[in-house]
């Protein structure tokens, strides 16, 4: 017996019936993270509050800022969005991070040399791109600072889908895309320092210093969505966000 003929997708208006499997198991996945706590504003000026000087920060990807920057609390702090998404006027760089970079680099904005002591990467949601982002930060963050990620643990393999626009999904509009695959190449640098706080779609944390989990051999090496699900703990190094609280105390 055929058991995908039992699922019935769409009804006779054309709008797709959730009552599959996939569209279950998704649903249910996506309202369990919508519970999780603390949100990422909060992981962030807890790695803030760690450090006795004052602090400077800077966020790639803001969007709407009263979603996370300007919760924020830093002695001074930047933020980087082209503003596609969101129309806000008070960004400091209205441009990509790409542009940033090379501004920052160039001595055309900013100081060259400066370094910062937390840089949030929560900007296109693509690996290539999310990689690129990590590799600049990491010429610009203070040695014992902190590059933290957003949507590093996506639920599922919907949620982790490569294209946006695809809401039909049975993620809806939800949308991790695949920086979780940037994340993990990260975790297998030997110079680096990583795990990804069980919160908020997945708070991953980068540190040249603090060791809050060692670098581990990539066991994933076409980054298979199934495979990261299947080791998902090990491979992102998830932990809790008092976990982290007692590593860094």
């Amino acid at each position: 017996m055929n058991i995908f003929k039992k699922i019935k997708t769409y009804n006779k208006h054309g709008r797709r019936v959730v009552n599959d499997p996939f569209h279950k198991n998704t649903i249910e996945k996506t309202k369990l993270e919508l519970k999780k706590t603390p949100k990422r504003t909060e992981v962030i000026n807890f790695l803030l509050s760690l450090f006795q000087r004052e602090t400077c920060y800077l966020e790639i990807g803001v969007r709407n800022p009263e979603h996370n920057y300007n919760h924020i609390n830093a002695d001074t702090k930047y933020s980087v969005d082209p503003g596609v998404e969101y129309k806000e006027k008070s960004i400091d760089f209205k441009m990509t991070s790409d542009s940033f970079f090379d501004k920052l680099n160039k001595n055309e904005i900013l100081a060259k040399d400066i370094k910062f002591d937390v840089i949030f990467i929560d900007g296109l949601h693509l690996a290539a791109q999310v990689d690129l982002d990590i590799k600049n930060s990491l010429d610009h963050i203070k040695d014992d600072g902190f590059i933290v990620l957003h949507d590093c643990n996506p639920p599922t393999e919907w949620h982790a889908r490569e294209e946006y626009q695809y809401t039909n999904s049975p993620a809806s509009g939800y949308w991790n895309g695949t920086t979780w695959k940037a994340f993990l190449k990260s975790r297998s640098d030997s110079g680096l320092y990583s795990c990804c706080i069980d919160t908020d779609w997945g708070v991953g944390i980068l540190s040249k210093k603090h060791p809050i989990g060692n670098s581990i051999k990539n066991t994933n090496p076409f980054y298979e969505y199934k495979v990261l699900d299947e080791n998902r703990k090990e491979s992102l190094n998830l932990i809790s966000f008092s976990e982290l609280k007692k590593i860094l105390a």
